[in-house]
């Protein structure tokens, strides 16, 4: 049977099309999980464990990192800062996970809508990087912070996410209980500890780390290998 040119031509257009529709959902998927954030086993996760509300939380973010791509860093900072702010209602985690002191992973924060100040700076410090915001100007921040109770000055541990734009930079503090984004110097309710990432764990205001994180921090480790599970890097 003869075959015309014009017949072979459009076969093989077809034939590219269909190709390149089997390709495109795999370089998707490569891309996501190469960046070290799985979108579609967090949205599969949130939607399982609670919810529909959760599962469109996740695609919220994912689609907001999208929209960031381009975005300079201070627009990150504040984009990520307000999303987390905005959906995550303060609560004890006595309250929340009937313990004391826990550190939820970024998907159980969104999923319950709740969490304490280390799940906010936890969830900012996980999608800044995501962002694209270099793990090297981030620190989750143990500072004593000082507020009014009932009128009487009151001193709390606390934990805020800093951002320094070099290594000798002023630190910016993204806060749940401040929903704008200041410079450490103007925070005088606030005194640091220690800081780290998942690099390495600083005291005070040193620039140079002492140790590394993971290997003192049971609770930091324990939930990085939750966020591993997840499908977050």
């Amino acid at each position: 049977m003869s075959v015309s040119l014009n017949t072979t031509f459009t076969l093989s257009q077809q034939r590219l099309r269909l190709i390149a529709m089997m390709i495109l959902p795999l370089f998707c998927y490569s891309y996501i999980f190469a960046a070290g954030y799985d979108f579609n086993k967090l949205a599969m996760l949130a939607q399982q464990r609670y919810g529909e509300e959760a599962r469109g939380d996740i695609l919220q973010l994912e689609q907001l990192l999208s929209q960031l791509k381009s975005a300079s860093e201070a627009e990150k900072l504040a984009q990520i800062n307000h999303f987390f702010n905005q959906k995550i209602m303060f609560a004890d985690d006595i309250d929340v996970w009937g313990q004391s002191d826990y550190w939820a992973s970024p998907l159980e924060s969104i999923g319950l809508q709740a969490g304490d100040c280390e799940d906010f700076s936890i969830a900012k410090y996980v999608f800044l990087k995501a962002a694209g915001v270099s793990n090297d100007k981030l620190r989750l921040t143990y500072v004593r912070a000082n507020y009014m109770y009932r009128n009487q000055l009151t001193v709390r541990a606390h934990m805020v996410l800093s951002y320094y734009a070099t290594p000798q930079s002023e630190p910016l503090i993204l806060d749940n209980l401040v929903p704008d984004i200041s410079l450490a110097s103007t925070r005088k309710d606030l005194s640091p500890i220690f800081s780290f990432n998942d690099k390495g764990l600083w005291v005070g205001n040193s620039s140079k780390p002492k140790s590394d994180s993971q290997t003192n921090l049971s609770k930091w480790r324990d939930v990085l290998n939750r966020m591993h599970a997840d499908g977050i890097e």
